[in-house]
């Protein structure tokens, strides 16, 4: 039997193994197994990691990958041999080595974390569903302590994408802590403008949330050194604190990055419109360790919006390229962005100048709509419901109402 096994349980990786048995249903290859392989038995909604309620961040695997025969299993990937066409992992039982035919490479990435002086023992970040608990936990018992100061401080360090969201959704974190009382949360950023990615209508409506919430920023500042009550910055303010979250920017797996192939400044594998590996015949990738050009001009970006089609069509296409028929190319004609604002509303941008769209409460509604709904699989546990939605096809853009 022929196996394919890929890497990785998000966003990515859950939708080509969906799309590989879609793909293995309807060309009837029975003798076909696909493997998934990841850290966790659940796959995380991992966009929200920053909410203030995550209980409906994780899925369990069973749910969604046993309705449809994919088999999966709990390990650490530690390395990738092209050449015996074997992954080495690591369980609880010790160290093995799986063997595939064909590879589906969506290990994701991770954040960078830089050697800053107290920053891995004292710090914290949403990275992860574990981490985003981990958070949570420490918050909560922050809300049963006795007040002191820097208790209801809050540093959010890079005001990105994920750290304008963690600094927004903040306020209503604290308060469910029970730390509302004498709150702050501080935004650090070595640039001089928050949302310098963002389009220049956009960048007000982000200054004007966080204002609104009273969210501070430190721009033109970097963190030079964090401990357990203090955070200090390069300007040399030191911020009395209990709590540092790092959302320092993101770089692809570890794992694909000792790969003796070539890469882009984030580390990503460079794959073609059908989500083959550059150089390979059997090693296909999706999602953030791979970087696609999308329509025949922009590149993909590190996010679900991303990551959930070239997983389809990676399965797609694995399953048609083991078995010699045809595959699809990858076109995707639209982008937005979504950022939330807390509770202040959300920020809708669309085009690769990030022109925006709408905001405040149409837009708060539409990323709902997206983190949600949009973006799970289906949870009926029905094999037919689970195999249409891995169709390789590309959703249109999210609907929204224009202010």
């Amino acid at each position: 039997m022929a196996r394919i096994v890929v890497l990785g349980a998000g966003f990515a990786g859950l939708w080509a193994a969906l799309g590989a048995a879609r793909k293995r249903d309807k060309t009837g290859a029975p003798d076909v197994e696909i493997l998934v392989v990841d850290r966790n038995p659940y796959h995380n909604i991992r966009v929200r990691n920053y909410e203030v309620d995550t209980s409906e961040a994780v899925i369990p695997l069973v749910e969604v990958l046993d309705p449809v025969g994919v088999q999966h299993r709990v390990a650490e990937v530690l390395g990738i041999d092209p050449l015996k066409q074997h992954v080495s992992v690591t369980t609880g039982r010790g160290s093995e080595v799986i063997a595939y035919d064909r590879l589906v490479l969506a290990l994701g990435s991770q954040l960078v974390r830089p050697a800053i002086p107290g920053l891995a023992s004292n710090g914290f970040d949403i990275d992860t569903y574990a981490a985003a608990v981990r958070l949570e936990a420490h918050l909560a018992a922050l809300g049963g302590q006795a007040d002191a100061e820097g208790r209801a401080t809050v540093v959010v360090v890079g005001a990105g994408f994920t750290g304008i969201e963690v600094a927004t959704e903040m306020p209503g974190k604290l308060k469910k802590a029970g730390l509302s009382a004498n709150q702050r949360t501080i935004l650090v950023d070595p640039n001089p403008i928050v949302g310098e990615t963002f389009g220049e209508n956009a960048r007000p409506i982000v200054r004007e949330a966080l204002a609104a919430l009273g969210v501070e920023t430190r721009l033109n500042a970097r963190v030079t050194a964090v401990d357990t009550n203090t955070v200090t910055l390069s300007s040399g303010e030191i911020i009395p604190t209990r709590t540092v979250v790092w959302c320092g920017g993101m770089r692809a797996s570890a794992v694909v990055q000792a790969m003796d192939v070539e890469r882009d400044r984030l580390g990503r594998l460079h794959v073609d419109r059908f989500m083959r590996l550059t150089g390979t015949s059997n090693i296909f990738a999706a999602g953030d360790v791979a970087s696609c050009v999308v329509d025949g001009e922009h590149s993909s970006v590190m996010s679900c919006q991303f990551a959930r089609p070239m997983g389809r069509f990676a399965g797609n296409n694995v399953v048609a390229d083991l078995i010699g028929q045809p595959m699809l190319p990858l076109q995707i004609d639209w982008y937005v962005t979504v950022l939330d604002l807390g509770s202040w509303g959300a920020l809708h941008t669309v085009g690769w100048d990030r022109q925006l769209h709408t905001f405040g409460a149409a837009a708060k509604a539409t990323k709902q709509i997206i983190n949600q709904q949009r973006i799970y699989p289906p949870r009926t546990g029905v094999r037919a419901d689970i195999l249409a939605a891995a169709a390789p096809t590309v959703q249109k853009p999210p609907p929204t109402a224009r202010r």
